[in-house]
């Protein structure tokens, strides 16, 4: 989805975590076609992945944990919702000037 809307041009750094879904081949074969280049942590290194483990928080802080969920396509909606119709367009961010993720990349084009 986010190259589709974003359309990122060749080179960029994708930079992910360890996890099982980035290293699968199907997701790295992915990565390759985009013209991306990966960069994963280093094993035992959360630092590296710091600004994705403050977003799973809140997240989970904000939202999921407030939930219960009777299906995955129920949980898939809810989160997605959440992530494009508040916390990307509304939710105010400490780390950019209390500026929304939407109002950051308005000002930064």
């Amino acid at each position: 989805m986010a190259i589709a809307t974003q359309r990122p041009g060749a080179g960029l750094i994708h930079h992910s975590d360890r996890g099982v879904q980035y290293a699968s081949a199907e997701y790295r074969k992915m990565i390759q076609s985009a013209g991306f280049r990966a960069s994963m942590s280093r094993k035992a290194d959360c630092y590296d992945n710091a600004p994705m483990e403050s977003f799973f928080h809140t997240l989970k802080t904000e939202l999921v944990h407030h939930q219960q969920y009777a299906t995955r396509e129920e949980a898939r909606r809810d989160i997605f919702a959440y992530i494009e119709g508040f916390y990307n367009r509304k939710r105010r961010h400490s780390a950019i000037g209390y500026s929304s993720p939407i109002e950051m990349e308005i000002k930064a084009a």
